[in-house]
């Protein structure tokens, strides 16, 4: 019959303190993980804020101000508008901006459900480059805006002291209608 040798472990093997040093590696590893939760507990925070305070933002705010363009100014101006070239101008602009009122409003129903996600706190997958498409021409849209249609308004509205009352007048109801009753 034939022996086998086996020799007993020498006292110099460390392997199983060895393993007790690796898992030691693990778990600091781990540890350097949990201490940034603070931290990523606090931006997720922030971050459900944002996204909620940008959802009442649209819905609130800027819907509220694409109606009112259309439905008070635009109207005002195109009934004040002479007629003609003055006026033809007049409505091609507030074409183009009820256009792109409607098209900011598409982006932005594409955008609003991963917002709602992120509001409640869930995970969600917020289109980077549409979220940059929306700012991008809702920037283009205010500057024309700002540059062409307002001061042609002014002009237009201010030929006749009670068109500019009419329009402020307007505004005033509109906003006293839409306010929360007391309680």
């Amino acid at each position: 019959m034939a022996s086998t040798n086996q020799s007993p472990p020498m006292a110099t093997d460390n392997a199983p303190i060895s393993n007790f040093s690796h898992c030691h590696e693990g778990i600091l590893r781990q540890l350097t993980v949990m201490e940034d939760l603070p931290a990523q507990a606090q931006a997720a925070e922030r971050t459900r804020q944002a996204a909620e305070s940008t959802r009442n933002f649209f819905r609130d705010v800027i819907f509220n101000h694409h109606e009112e363009e259309e439905r008070v100014l635009f109207e005002a101006v195109l009934a004040s508008a002479e007629p003609g070239a003055e006026l033809t101008h007049v409505k091609a602009i507030t074409d183009r901006l009820t256009r792109e009122h409607r098209q900011i409003e598409a982006m932005w129903a594409k955008l609003e459900p991963q917002l709602k996600k992120m509001a409640k706190g869930q995970t969600a997958l917020l289109d980077a480059a549409a979220v940059q498409q929306l700012v991008n021409d809702y920037q283009a849209h205010a500057t024309f805006e700002e540059a062409q249609f307002l001061p042609l308004s002014e002009t237009i509205l201010s030929r006749n002291s009670n068109h500019m009352a009419a329009l402020g007048l307007s505004l005033h109801v509109r906003h006293i209608t839409q306010a929360p009753s007391p309680t």
